[in-house]
């Protein structure tokens, strides 16, 4: 007999939760699993802000190179972290931008259509962020995407895409094929794709490969460099509770780092740092993933994205992500308890067992109603159009007590 109570009290990262601020309301603590939209903030994310607001009045610009945290450097305290979660090497990372931004700087490398390969290959349904970036890139090549961009979808009657379908669709287009863009982890599902795989097919088909991390950075086991990915964007304002809007980063494969001869969308910052001060013309790119910098960072938003990958060295990829299978088999072991006890299914769970934290649920029965109770009995969840209610028991800060609540609100919602 599975008792959450006794887990919650023998779970080694237990201790974490207190490491954040959890939303309240009337002086008690709330369910909050919407760290699949915006994880909670860190309790610490104060003091690193104030560290470089330190630096700015007492140095002023000279904050980048004095002080004990000189700003120039700062992107270095990142990667090491990043690269644990991610499986890339650190100099295959570069923290800048937004996801949907990098997208676009991605494209500019990696997507160069000519009159044999020039087709891309995406998820249906996928974000819609992904969909405008590479609807407008097409455009902006001079070609039509209703010619170009190839969707592949889940057969009749099923939620989520097969692994054989996606080589399939490859197969036919390989001659065709300029590049597969593909989200991880689908945010309408939770359906955590076969990454290795579909790199494979690529491969073979001629074709780049890369990746929205989104839903999947911080949430699920990733080894891009290993699986010889070609690049990946990502946010950190989710699972890696790094603020609204905060910092976001992108993995290019080393082998791309010295190629001069790829094009790309360049700045300042990424221009060779042993010369970026001496101000002339002619890009000389960083060689490394800092090449594909545009623009002066963001210290203060790398500030807060140091305060959670802090706390994400200090607990350890491996257990966070033990932890966070645990929270989600529960989670569904405990709604197909609900629906066996009913006779019936009430209670849809489209999330497939491989998952991260988060699992999708469609109720068959009044779902704007039940999700917009679910906020008045005190559970963050999220509502996804027609009829889908979305949650995410993250390890960091959720816990399996947690988990038996939700449902028990849910079981007397549905009843």
């Amino acid at each position: 007999m599975f008792d959450p109570l006794l887990e919650d009290k023998n779970d080694p990262l237990s201790h974490f939760r207190k490491k954040f601020l959890i939303p309240q309301k009337d002086g008690k603590e709330q369910i909050y699993f919407l760290g699949n939209s915006l994880g909670l903030q860190p309790a610490s994310t104060p003091a690193y802000i104030n560290e470089i607001l330190a630096q700015w009045s007492q140095y002023g610009v000279e904050g980048f190179f004095m002080g004990d945290s000189p700003w120039v450097n700062y992107h270095n305290k990142l990667t090491q972290p990043l690269s644990c979660i991610t499986g890339a090497l650190p100099h295959e990372i570069v923290v800048m931008n937004h996801l949907t931004i990098n997208l676009h700087l991605m494209l500019a490398s990696f997507y160069r259509p000519d009159n044999k390969r020039f087709k891309i290959i995406c998820e249906s349904n996928a974000f819609p962020s992904d969909q405008y970036m590479l609807e407008t890139q097409v455009k902006h090549h001079g070609l039509n995407p209703a010619e170009t961009i190839i969707e592949v979808h889940p057969r009749e009657g099923e939620v989520t895409i097969r692994t054989e379908d996606i080589a399939a669709v490859i197969e036919k287009n390989a001659d065709a094929l300029a590049l597969v863009l593909w989200g991880a982890v689908n945010y309408y599902t939770g359906q955590l794709f076969d990454l290795p795989a579909i790199t494979a097919m690529a491969h073979k088909a001629g074709a780049r490969v890369g990746f929205d991390l989104a839903h999947a950075i911080g949430n699920v086991h990733l080894d891009l460099h290993p699986w010889n990915i070609d690049f990946a964007c990502w946010c950190s304002y989710k699972y890696l509770n790094s603020g609204p809007g905060g910092i976001a980063g992108a993995y290019i494969h080393e082998r791309y780092h010295t190629d001069t001869s790829m094009p790309r969308l360049a700045g300042w910052w990424g221009h060779n740092k042993a010369t970026r001060f001496i101000m002339k013309k002619g890009f000389d790119p960083v060689h490394s993933a800092e090449g594909w910098q545009v623009s002066t960072p963001p210290v203060i938003l790398m500030a807060i994205h140091k305060a959670a990958l802090d706390i994400f060295m200090e607990a350890g990829m491996e257990n966070l992500l033990k932890k966070g299978s645990m929270l989600s088999d529960y989670l569904i072991y405990l709604f197909r308890e609900i629906n066996k006890n009913a006779g019936k299914e009430i209670i849809e769970i489209l999330t497939p067992l491989s998952k991260g934290c988060q699992i999708s649920l469609r109720v068959k029965n009044n779902p704007k109603q039940i999700f917009e109770e679910l906020m008045e009995n005190g559970i963050f969840a999220d509502w996804r159009e027609p009829d889908v209610i979305r949650v995410a028991p993250v390890p960091l800060y959720n816990t399996f007590t947690e988990v038996y609540n939700f449902s028990e609100v849910m079981k007397k919602l549905t009843a």
